[in-house]
């Protein structure tokens, strides 16, 4: 398959590049830095040089890759975690106006296959939290597949030498995690450490731990007899 992948040079877009050349696709690497142009194209990726709010640039591009699948791997978050909220604006804007642009672009390609990257924890409610929804309520009108990460740790992410806490995932095991979605239908999945499970199956097995604890603690709703013969 030809794969379009926005936010190539982003932390997982290398790791991304280096999996799908070895599951055989080609590959677009869609970078806003014309400097990373030559460093993509040695990891096996057809280097893009545009930017993602070029809107017509970019459907341009994607038209002309005609690819199979585009996965959406765009961010604008700092180098330091600490000037995370000094970019929420700027990264908000990505994944709004980024997101609407890219699954334009998708359409006029006649892409069927859409992942985006999304988050697996819940945010305070404000312009982050907006972003998240909209990117998530456009992709899957799309018929897409929403991906919702745990904080990335492992070389290159914000925690390369201490684990953060759930919902987490190692950034190897996520781009691993990506390329088995490639084919999944569209609805949300949710990526951890534990696994890929379905954003509706998580919510039945929390609820399905809550009834158990709820029996252990209550002698009677384990045993529903039990109350019929008081």
């Amino acid at each position: 398959m030809r794969v379009f992948l926005a936010g190539a040079s982003g932390v997982i877009g290398p790791r991304l590049i280096r999996l799908l050349r070895i599951g055989g696709h080609e590959v677009a690497g869609l970078t806003r830095s014309a400097e990373k142009a030559a460093w993509l194209a040695e990891l096996g990726a057809e280097p893009v040089v545009c930017d993602v709010f070029d809107a017509q640039a970019l459907t341009d591009a994607v038209v002309s890759y005609e690819p199979g699948a585009v996965i959406h791997e765009l961010t604008d978050l700092p180098d330091d975690a600490r000037d995370i909220e000094a970019f929420r604006e700027r990264h908000a804007r990505i994944r709004v106006e980024g997101t609407h642009n890219l699954l334009a672009a998708a359409r006029a390609a006649g892409v069927g296959r859409v992942l985006a990257q999304s988050v697996a924890w819940p945010m305070p409610p404000g312009v982050g939290a907006d972003s998240v929804a909209e990117l998530e309520r456009a992709t899957l009108e799309y018929g897409g597949v929403v991906l919702r990460y745990g904080q990335f740790y492992g070389p290159g992410t914000y925690y390369t030498d201490r684990v953060p806490g759930e919902p987490r995932i190692e950034i190897e095991r996520a781009a691993e995690a990506t390329v088995d979605a490639l084919y999944e239908p569209t609805g949300v999945l949710v990526l951890t450490d534990d696994g890929t499970v379905r954003a509706d199956a998580a919510a039945q097995a929390a609820a399905d731990a809550d009834e158990a604890e709820a029996d252990a603690t209550n002698p009677d709703a384990a045993n529903p007899d039990a109350a019929k013969e008081d």
